[in-house]
């Protein structure tokens, strides 16, 4: 049985502003009762994510948080080939990443995408990409094996297009600094007790849950309390629409909860200690 007493999942967003629509925070204990929303009466800020986590959270939760906590290394052997400061692991790019934008305010990574080392990694907005750029950016292991399991992972360097993630990961990375040693991370950390942050990818809830590929995506509540009773929730009440940022962290939250035992998703094969300390991993993904 899970030593977790609480399973809480935040749909997470790189969006420039004070608060973020795109921010949803979901949270239930052990059982079967549905997971519930936390709404902040002005709406959450990426700050207010890390105030809760940081004093709100409740003792023993198992949060996933839906960004990636770092780059790719694995393939080149460097998060960032050809530039002499380039981050030897995960931690030394977070205080990076946090460093470089220090004056950017709500927890933005602007200055970091804009940086002239940084910036020939990405692909940016107008036709510009960096010249270390190619083709779809490149992938974490972890993302990767997402492919093998029929996901559709984006890379992390690509800043374009509704479905890029690049943003958010790095507005991740930011908070993720702040946390650590505070709140372990995993495979960053390996605690024995005590709350854990974790990297989800919402779409592998949904998929679980019996969502088809392509149709991850929940936006009324019949549709997301049917996926909730595949796997073993009780329902959310009422009916009619629901934003897909919500639907994503009810889901998901419920899906931790009924997955966090699983010894599978602790220990993926692929994912290497070298893996773990630079790249990290996606839980949920073997």
């Amino acid at each position: 049985m899970t030593r977790f007493r609480q399973f809480a999942a935040i749909d997470w967003s790189g969006a420039v502003g004070a608060r973020q629509k795109g921010i949803a925070v979901a949270i239930c204990d052990t059982g079967v009762d549905a997971p519930t929303l936390i709404l902040p009466t002005e709406g959450w800020a990426r700050h207010a994510a890390l105030d809760w986590l940081l004093h709100d959270m409740p003792a023993d939760t198992l949060v996933g948080l839906d960004l990636g906590p770092s780059l790719p290394f694995a393939d080149t052997g460097a998060f960032f080939p050809g530039w002499a400061d380039s981050p030897p692991d995960a931690r030394a790019l977070w205080a990076l990443v946090d460093r470089i934008c220090a004056d950017d305010a709500h927890l933005s990574a602007t200055s970091f995408v804009d940086h002239v080392e940084a910036s020939r990694h990405f692909r940016h907005h107008g036709g510009r990409k960096g010249e270390f750029f190619e083709r779809h950016g490149r992938l974490r292991a972890t993302e990767q094996a997402q492919r093998a399991q029929g996901l559709n992972p984006y890379s992390s360097f690509n800043l374009v297009g509704a479905a890029q993630v690049g943003k958010s990961s790095l507005t991740g990375m930011r908070v993720l600094h702040q946390l650590a040693g505070r709140v372990p991370i995993w495979p960053f950390d390996r605690p024995t007790g005590g709350s854990l942050i974790v990297e989800i990818y919402t779409s592998i809830a949904a998929l679980g849950a019996g969502r088809s590929k392509g149709r991850t995506k929940m936006r009324t509540i019949a549709d997301l309390n049917a996926a909730l009773t595949t796997i073993g929730s009780l329902p959310v009440p009422g009916n009619g629409p629901i934003d897909d940022h919500s639907s994503d962290a009810i889901l998901t939250a419920a899906w931790l909860r009924a997955n966090a035992d699983r010894a599978d998703l602790w220990h993926p094969p692929a994912m290497t200690d070298e893996i773990a300390r630079t790249e990290g991993w996606t839980f949920g993904v073997t």
